[in-house]
């Protein structure tokens, strides 16, 4: 399969003594931006019964921050990987290939995923993950707990790639704006979203969206101003940005090439009660 996008991914090291300490990193009561740069060897974590494998923890719940989801950048080794990479049975996941290639079984189905490759995998399902190429392999993990509701049925697995999907623009926006879809919005069993979303040089999204949505944003390939909570911050290929609810956000792509960044969202759910102890 021909690969049409860039993907950018952390290559860790560790930087020299004669560079500056400052950066863009920051920590607010509304955002957080992870730059690429502090993605370094000495940030990473391990998991119990993997092989092979380190990974970077860009986003974990934090209470009165953002409280829905998780989300790592693993890398696995060749001959790397898991029998048993999901312990909570809670949990569902979203997995996106940034670089190489790797080999999933889910309930004992075979597939073979190379970058731009999407797989979800629904609460309880079995699952392992191998690295049986010759080259490292790196891929974002987005882990939530579902939200299980009476009469509907939880979502099946699927695997798919963002290079055999459509985007779909966003009205009135001659195609500046557009945005690759793996769920339907319209699927309820679904509770959560992670998309691609993609703006043409000089795009914009053109008011301060401020809403109940919960928002992890990794910048695929390019670069842009996000105005988050009346803060300009620059981001580029490699930053993350986490989003609690309510965060004013707006954007402006600045080019040369497109701007893409994958974005979850919590969705089509209740809001959960603070309920007083007895």
């Amino acid at each position: 399969m021909s690969n049409k996008h860039q993907y950018y991914s952390p290559q860790g090291g560790l930087p020299p003594q004669t560079q500056l300490l400052s950066d863009r990193a920051v920590l607010t009561e509304a955002y957080a931006i992870i730059p690429k740069r502090v993605m370094t060897d000495i940030v990473t974590s391990f998991l119990p019964f993997w092989e092979n494998m380190r990974m970077w923890v860009i986003a974990r719940p934090l209470s009165g921050f953002s409280e829905t989801f998780s989300q790592y950048i693993v890398e696995i080794d060749p001959n790397g990987g898991s029998n048993r990479p999901e312990l909570d049975s809670s949990a569902e996941g979203v997995l996106f290939v940034v670089a190489g290639e790797m080999d999933i079984t889910i309930e004992g189905e075979h597939h073979h995923m190379t970058e731009g490759g999407y797989a979800f995998l629904p609460p309880g399902c079995d699952w392992t993950v191998h690295n049986n190429s010759n080259q490292p392999v790196r891929f974002h993990w987005v882990r939530k707990a579902y939200q299980f509701v009476d009469g509907l049925e939880v979502p099946p697995a699927f695997v798919t790639n963002e290079n055999e999907l459509d985007p779909i623009e966003m009205p009135d926006t001659d195609g500046g704006w557009a945005t690759t879809r793996f769920v339907s919005p319209e699927d309820m069993r679904h509770d959560m979203h992670v998309n691609i979303v993609t703006f043409q040089p000089g795009s914009v999204i053109p008011f301060d969206e401020t809403h109940v949505m919960e928002h992890g944003l990794y910048v695929l390939q390019g670069k842009a101003v996000y105005h988050l909570n009346q803060d300009w911050v620059e981001v580029e290929a490699g930053d993350f940005m986490w989003l609690r609810a309510f965060c004013p956000q707006s954007c402006y792509a600045g080019g040369p090439g497109p701007f893409r960044y994958l974005l979850y969202k919590d969705v089509n759910r209740h809001m959960p009660f603070i309920r007083p102890k007895n």
